[in-house]
């Protein structure tokens, strides 16, 4: 399993390297932004290990860059108390993240996670696929103005064909086909992320908020995710549904 890691602090890079090595990652380091999405392009990683505060390109930008052309699973790595990098780097694309100084037992465990639920690339994936018709299929869930095409991996919003991220999709989808029913915040990260998940629920948060500017006529008054407070989300039912 190779692994891109994009590490500037050599205090970091040397030991982590040697501990993933243990673990059974073959590892390629990228010391600067820059390197990073050179050594992306050339190697084709499993998985990017990116910390935020690179030289010449941050990690927020290649983690833009990455997930404009990639769903490889990216793990943003963060110094303590930047919560707005974290959000920024979620709202990115990146699947999860962890806090310096974290233990390489806790790291190794979220990169086991989002690999195991990594898709696997077909034909049609991605941009440029090929296109497919809107008639009914047996994949595909439409509740009010939302369609969801679990087979196909497509969602069309009154009509309009939307792109989502991949967690994003998943959220979408579990929601979807639950309709009026209120799932807890708890079953949707067992759901989407795994309930070997070792994160916090502000992942969650974010990728509803990023959801939810794909799907509702105003986001910031969300008639179709709404919230449960204390609970967690419904995807609303239409009064005419």
């Amino acid at each position: 399993m190779n692994v891109l890691l994009a590490e500037d602090e050599e205090s970091f890079v040397d030991a982590l390297a040697i501990g993933l090595s243990r673990e059974g990652f073959d590892v390629v380091v990228a010391r600067d932004g820059n390197e990073a999405l050179e050594m992306f392009n050339r190697l084709e990683p499993d998985l990017v290990l990116l910390d935020i505060m690179l030289p010449k390109l941050s990690g927020i930008d290649v983690c833009r860059a990455i997930r404009s052309r990639s769903s490889v699973p990216i793990i943003m790595v963060t110094a303590k108390g930047t919560e707005i990098d974290t959000v920024v780097g979620l709202e990115m694309g990146a699947d999860d993240y962890v806090t310096k100084p974290y233990r390489l037992r806790e790291l190794v465990a979220r990169m086991h996670a989002v690999l195991r639920r990594a898709p696997r690339a077909g034909p049609g994936d991605g941009p440029g696929g090929t296109d497919v018709s809107l008639a009914a299929d047996a994949g595909a869930r439409d509740v009010g103005d939302v369609r969801v095409d679990s087979d196909r991996h497509r969602v069309f919003v009154r009509g309009e064909e939307v792109h989502l991220r991949r967690k994003e999709f998943e959220l979408l989808a579990l929601l979807i086909e639950n309709p009026g029913r209120v799932l807890t915040r708890d079953t949707l990260i067992d759901r989407v992320w795994g309930t070997d998940y070792v994160g916090d629920t502000k992942t969650l948060d974010v990728h509803i908020k990023r959801l939810r500017t794909h799907v509702e006529r105003d986001p910031s008054a969300p008639t179709i995710i709404t919230t449960v407070r204390g609970v967690g989300y419904r995807f609303e039912v239409p009064a005419e549904a």
